[in-house]
């Protein structure tokens, strides 16, 4: 029995207690961030935004969360059941399995594996396939139009983002997050990459279907996309899902381009707030700037939004790729 507990049953308490530190606060993150939205929103449009639910509105994610939950589950007469029904189950669990490899701190990581980078570009790929699930179960052509119109974008968007990701590899020579973060303690890779620092971002946002790059649920076009047939908890779970995916895309730019938990100056004071306090930050502001875009900037055409990504984005990164490797060959800058 002490040799079960001691091989298998402890390590098992182990894992389990440290996905629930990274998860339960991602999940309360989520909750508040869709407070946070509208808030921003309502600043920018002058108005005030959720207020009656709670001193000052903070129990209003509280309240949506317990209405979706005892909405009831509709299922379409013709739709698939069980692809409808797993479609939203694997959306919302690829946001949350994703972070098993985000490093918070030096060595504070619940998986710190060598190909980390590439797990994490793997995770965001496959977010597509609950996508397409949802719109082909669900057996309307409003939500399979959504579908497609969103397994256009991600791909279109991920073949610009695998590029700038080169880019950043090309700088540390290394797959490890926490290599990449350590590479940017003399200067964030925001400086000298800049345009692809630009281009990643954007990208981000057609990745997670944000504003203005919203397409999937043009509501003047096809209603509201591949999720139209959802309601109660299962719509909850895409929202959430796709909240979550925005702080998972947030942390990845702050790693591959603000330094991750590193302060902005390596002196005092900046030095003597903990790390993970500085990637907490970094996040927030990456997510302020998604909030931020979509208060301001009016959606996209469809016929737009595949030019960016083909005609734009594709041909200049892969120009920065070359341009990047042939400095850092020229100068003797590249890793070994």
């Amino acid at each position: 029995m002490a040799e079960f507990w001691t091989n298998f049953a402890w390590p098992t308490v182990t894992i389990t207690a440290q996905i629930l530190v990274i998860v339960v606060p991602l999940l309360v993150a989520v909750a508040f961030l869709t407070l946070a939205e509208r808030k921003v929103i309502a600043a920018i449009q002058m108005r005030k935004g959720p207020n009656v639910v709670g001193p000052f509105g903070l129990l209003q994610p509280f309240a949506d969360g317990l209405k979706l939950l005892v909405k009831e589950t509709i299922v379409p007469s013709g739709a698939n059941a069980a692809v409808f029904v797993a479609a939203p189950m694997l959306t919302f669990a690829l946001s949350l399995i994703a972070w098993a490899v985000i490093p918070f701190d030096a060595g504070l990581v619940l998986a710190d594996i060598n190909v980390g980078i590439l797990y994490l570009f793997a995770i965001s790929s496959l977010g597509v396939y609950g996508i397409i699930m949802a719109g082909w179960a669900s057996n309307s052509k409003y939500a399979f139009l959504g579908a497609l119109r969103s397994a256009a974008q991600m791909v279109s968007y991920e073949v610009s983002m695998g590029f700038v990701i080169i880019t950043v590899l090309l700088c540390v020579g290394s797959l490890n997050l926490s290599d990449i973060v350590r590479a940017q303690e003399t200067v964030w890779f925001a400086i000298p990459l800049f345009p692809m620092f630009i281009i990643f971002f954007v990208s981000t946002l057609a990745e997670t279907n944000r504003s203005p790059f919203d397409l999937a649920e043009g509501e003047s076009e096809i209603v509201a996309g591949y999720f139209v047939e959802y309601s109660s908890m299962a719509f909850a779970l895409f929202f959430l899902g796709e909240y979550a995916n925005m702080i998972l895309m947030s942390a990845m730019t702050s790693i591959l381009f603000l330094g991750g938990w590193l302060p902005p100056i390596a002196v005092a004071p900046f030095t003597w707030i903990p790390g993970p306090i500085w990637f907490v930050a970094k996040i927030s502001l990456c997510l302020f700037v998604f909030l931020w875009v979509r208060a301001t900037v009016p959606r996209y055409r469809y016929d737009q939004l595949m030019r960016l990504g083909w005609k734009v984005f594709l041909p200049f990164s892969l120009l920065w790729v070359v341009l990047t490797a042939g400095v850092l060959v020229a100068t003797g800058w590249a890793p070994r």
